[in-house]
């Protein structure tokens, strides 16, 4: 039997970098330099593996859109020659990407594996190895057809992902979705909660990301001002982070009216929750019922940032605001779960 091939796509971030004039900054050749150099990448148990620096690495603080089609044209390239792909990313903004592949990427039927470390490689006590290692071990696995973040013993479907800890070595979470694999003595995949390969479309990339897609943190005595001036032109659409179960300051008509504007300007306004788990009920008080007036759609389970890349993505695909509105509501990737009507 031929040995699994994995593609290893270096974008930057804390697992290649290297320390230089008292700071760290990415290496370009460092990781496939140290994987060379290992003996461990050498076994026989572990696939067959290419390390691929995209130019220029970045920081994933730097990241922005462009960069997320760089990673998934990439992808695109690759992965018809490759049993699946892991892409070492910064911690910083990986959820944003994972979360955007998922969408950029449809009839996916490889594994995609987002990890990085904590630690550069080059530091003795480095989680850099461990989730590199485990990651191609996954990737060249059971069939995975996801966009997925390997982190801390842990394989996530990425668009549920969010970073919660900067410092420990477990710094994901799923918090309304269960982990799809744990890496423990052995490596157990939980093959129910992994999304069923598609019917064998071929692999199809959107490669138009909107721009002008933002997001707003309410917070008490939020002012009607700054809401407007936040939802002017160019913006088309944006998250807006709510308390509890969707709720915001109703009894502010001047806000409302804001809302009310911008909605029917167009611009597509989703109701996601602050709360790390539980999802947005709308319509469970009268201050959630008072955004709904003011054409604010719910956002259910989502993760911050699976809303705005999949408002960034649905934004591209040129659908108007109301089919964009629509399709916020639907589970396309898996990134939200429909509440059980009855």
């Amino acid at each position: 039997m031929a040995r699994k091939r994995i593609c290893v796509v270096h974008t930057g971030g804390t697992i290649g970098m290297k320390r230089s004039g008292g700071a760290w900054s990415p290496a370009p050749g460092y990781v496939e330099q140290q994987l060379c150099e290992s003996r461990l990448f050498h076994r026989d148990e572990v696939p067959d593996w290419v390390v691929e620096d995209l130019e220029p690495l970045l920081d994933s603080a730097d990241m922005v859109p462009t960069d997320w089609l760089r990673i998934a044209r990439r992808i695109e390239q690759r992965l018809p020659a490759f049993d699946g792909i892991v892409v070492l990313h910064g911690t910083d903004t990986m959820a944003y990407t994972a979360s955007a592949l998922s969408f950029m990427l449809e009839h996916l039927d490889k594994p995609v594996i987002l990890t990085g470390s904590q630690v550069p490689l080059s530091e003795l006590r480095t989680d850099a190895w461990r989730n590199l290692l485990t990651s191609m071990l996954i990737a060249a696995g059971e069939p995975l057809p996801e966009v997925a973040v390997y982190f801390g013993d842990a394989l996530y479907r990425g668009n549920r992902t969010v970073k919660t800890d900067c410092f420990g070595f477990d710094a994901f979470a799923s918090p309304n979705y269960p982990i799809l694999a744990t890496a423990g003595v052995s490596i157990e995949v939980h093959r129910s909660r992994v999304r069923v390969a598609g019917s064998g479309n071929a692999l199809v990339l959107h490669e138009h990301m909107a721009p002008h897609v933002g997001g707003l943190w309410l917070f008490p005595g939020i002012t009607a001002e700054i809401v407007h001036n936040f939802l002017l032109p160019p913006l088309r659409a944006a998250v807006i982070q709510a308390y509890g179960v969707g709720n915001g300051p109703a009894s502010n008509p001047a806000i409302l009216a804001a809302f009310r504007e911008a909605s029917e300007r167009g611009v597509v306004l989703v109701d996601c929750t602050q709360c790390l788990t539980g999802r947005v009920q709308i319509e469970d008080y009268a201050t959630g019922r008072g955004l709904a007036g003011a054409g604010l759609v719910s956002g259910h389970d989502m993760t911050h940032e699976a809303a705005l890349t999949k408002l960034s993505y649905l934004i591209g695909r040129g659908y108007a605001p109301d089919e964009v509105r629509r399709q916020v509501g639907e589970d396309l990737r898996g990134e939200l779960t429909l509440p059980v009507e009855g």
